[in-house]
């Protein structure tokens, strides 16, 4: 992977993201759905929030309750809206950057997603951690390349 390319070489482009006014059953349904693990907020464009899986997955556990709290917990969701349960103050990064800025983010900072914004916080892509690997994974490898790693140092 050359680590001095832009960020917008391996980032995710048509980012599925919701409103700071979009209740959580909205969210729900976008995870449920979709093979996600990061949810950013945008409001006319411009990000302001985020939510991971895991943060929506710990809100939820408070309210799981029985079958009986089923119609119960689908009215807090219908209740609550993303701006309550987003990260604000996030990372994020221009899409000309390059690759290894992320790489630092992640390091730094442990997260696991760094929205990519371009002029004004227009939000224009994301990249995960899923996204490096699977970028290191397309590298090709040659023959002289398995003999190097094979051969004793």
């Amino acid at each position: 992977m050359n680590l001095i390319a832009p960020v917008s070489t391996i980032m995710t482009k048509n980012v599925i993201a919701v409103t700071p006014e979009d209740d959580l059953m909205k969210v729900k349904e976008i995870f449920d759905n979709y093979n996600i693990h990061h949810l950013p907020v945008v409001k006319y464009k411009q990000l302001v929030g985020i939510i991971s899986k895991t943060d929506f997955l710990h809100f939820l556990h408070g309210f799981k309750g029985n079958d009986v709290d089923k119609f119960l917990d689908e009215t807090r969701l219908k209740a609550w809206k993303a701006e309550e349960i987003m990260t604000k103050g996030l990372a994020k990064v221009d899409s000309e950057e390059p690759i290894r800025t992320i790489l630092d983010v992640f390091l730094i900072n442990r997260f696991h997603a760094v929205p990519i914004v371009d002029k004004n916080d227009e939000l224009v892509g994301i990249v995960t951690t899923y996204d490096i690997i699977k970028a290191l994974a397309a590298e090709p490898i040659t023959l002289e390349d398995y003999k190097k790693a094979k051969s004793p140092q």
